[in-house]
């Protein structure tokens, strides 16, 4: 047993002694690829979405080393007809990335040693296993000489954070050319290959780096947040094991849906974070968590870069609209953006932005990743977002203090910047804007859009957080009608029911814009009246 040959299962036996949800049916996905053409897969997801505990279960089924059926035989895994055909049944070289990062800077090498550095890792393990390198032998003719002695076994590699020297040397090409011919080595050669390599499993937060418009390391069969297929359902949690989880300890469903959902895959339905929602259950909290990662700490970058659109697109995603991209083209790097499109890709990879295949749009997640959004905009240094969020406080205050003319302007100069003049007039229009002037209700709000109400639903209504003394408001459109037949119709619908037990000031506001005024010109108004209990 080595450290990085055939390490053991002890990584995976600490995971399983504590509140495992059982993801074992990774395996079999991985066991169907063995001895195949489609052999070697990369699978890339943000932060803190289980991609290392996946690596040590792994390693721990594979690793020929060690007996593993105490921590299988009772999971899923133990269904599959291939269970026991592969189990502790191959080589094992699992390595994490980091790990090798993190000794160079320690002893203050260049990244560009990492590729030199986990050579001799693996050397060094197998001098440990009495195989000692012959004269001028390469590392893979030695794994050679290893698989092929009698008794010898294929390997399987498992290699964790494979990215993270694309990350940590974003400026260093030589270092991320070095690091990328090292993977090439093994899975370009197909000598080596197709003798000494049964599967390959790469996990990291970024695809794999494009090399002109083609993968860097091209056989590999890539799954990630734009495109998981098959693997949908191991990107994190299931709402099914969240359910069973919220059961188990008693915690709020719906709360944890509003907190941690967001994530949604065809054939899967909806995915959350596996760190918030342990920590949410073991704590008994609701907060963003991300915030308690190095997830959080690129945000503000991402969202600063100075590209044509990009701050009304930020905008509109707090605001809760949803904004098409584009992710084909994205170079799989932290510095290659060729438009504001790539860097909403990025963001996708990253967590911060949850994809839509089938109409190939982004929006914020959830309440944690809003959170995050909100805290990075007050931060930003574009004038033009300042101005924005200045404008929405501003809104927000005018429209507490009852002063609709103020309101009406406000939002009726963001319909007539932010709309292009072919969407100007209709309502879902009308609706985007609302939610692009109120977007930093984050500080104060939480929003909801069609809320049932009395005998009908109500527009939009903010709902301040429990600590805000703010009033709530329920905000009713009309289009080409008038702001007192909303106030009007709030009223008769009787959407304020939903809040009677709110014991707090209710703001009733209508909004109104009228396509034809007497003048020509596009008119927007507002009535504002606090709600009589």
């Amino acid at each position: 047993m080595g450290v990085y040959v055939n390490p053991g299962n002890a990584g995976f036996k600490q995971i399983c002694r504590g509140d495992y949800v059982d993801k074992t049916g990774l395996i079999a996905l991985l066991n169907k690829r063995i001895g195949v053409a489609e052999s070697m897969v990369c699978i890339s997801r943000p932060r803190r979405f289980g991609k290392s505990f996946a690596a040590k279960m792994l390693t721990a089924y594979y690793d020929c080393s060690c007996d593993s059926h105490e921590l299988f035989d009772d999971k899923e895994i133990a269904r599959d007809g291939q269970y026991s055909l592969f189990l502790n049944n191959f080589t094992v070289i699992c390595l994490d990335i980091t790990g090798f990062i993190s000794e160079a800077k320690a002893e203050n090498r260049s990244l560009r040693e990492v590729p030199a550095m986990i050579r001799g890792a693996i050397v060094r393990d197998l001098r440990n296993l009495g195989w000692e390198p012959e004269k001028d032998e390469t590392l893979n003719d030695l794994l050679l000489r290893y698989v092929d002695h009698p008794g010898g076994k294929q390997i399987i590699f498992v290699i964790d954070e494979w990215d993270a020297v694309i990350r940590e040397a974003k400026d260093d090409s030589t270092a991320q050319d070095a690091y990328l011919n090292l993977l090439r080595g093994w899975f370009k050669n197909t000598n080596f290959t197709s003798r000494a390599v049964a599967a390959a499993y790469m996990t990291g937060i970024l695809p794999i780096k494009k090399d002109g418009s083609q993968s860097a390391i091209s056989d590999f069969e890539e799954f990630t947040m734009i495109d998981p297929f098959e693997f949908a359902a191991y990107v994190g949690f299931t709402e099914k094991e969240v359910r069973n989880k919220c059961q188990d300890y008693g915690v709020d469903f719906l709360k944890m849906k509003q907190w941690y959902d967001g994530y949604s895959f065809e054939g899967i339905g909806s995915v959350y974070n596996p760190n918030s929602v342990m920590k949410a259950v073991r704590y008994q909290r609701f907060k963003s968590f991300w915030t308690e990662t190095s997830a959080a700490e690129g945000l503000l970058d991402y969202i600063s870069k100075d590209y044509h659109g990009l701050t009304k697109t930020i905008a509109e995603l707090i605001g809760g609209i949803e904004v098409r991209v584009d992710p084909v083209g994205f170079a799989n790097d932290l510095t290659t953006f060729r438009g504001k499109d790539d860097v909403l890709t990025l963001m996708i990879h990253l967590g911060y932005l949850a994809y839509d295949s089938e109409k190939k749009t982004v929006r914020i997640p959830n309440e944690e990743i809003r959170m995050e959004f909100q805290r990075a905009v007050r931060e930003v240094k574009h004038a033009k977002t300042l101005e924005r969020v200045e404008e929405s406080d501003r809104l927000f205050l005018d429209t507490i203090q009852g002063n609709g003319e103020a309101v009406a302007a406000e939002i009726e100069k963001i319909h007539r910047e932010e709309t292009a003049p072919l969407h100007y007039n209709n309502e879902e229009s009308l609706r985007s804007v609302i939610k692009l002037a109120y977007y930093t209700y984050r500080d104060h709000y939480i929003q909801f859009e069609e809320l049932p109400g009395g005998e009908g639903y109500a527009d939009v209504v903010y709902l301040p957080r429990q600590d805000s003394e703010w009033p709530a408001l329920v905000i009713e459109l009309k289009w080409n009608k008038s702001a007192d037949g909303a106030i009007s119709q709030i009223l008769d619908k009787k959407y304020p029911e939903v809040l009677k037990n709110y014991g707090k000031k209710i703001l009733l506001v209508g909004i109104n814009y009228s396509k034809k005024a007497s003048d020509g010109e596009k008119r927007h108004t507002c009535r504002i009246v606090e709600l009589q209990h």
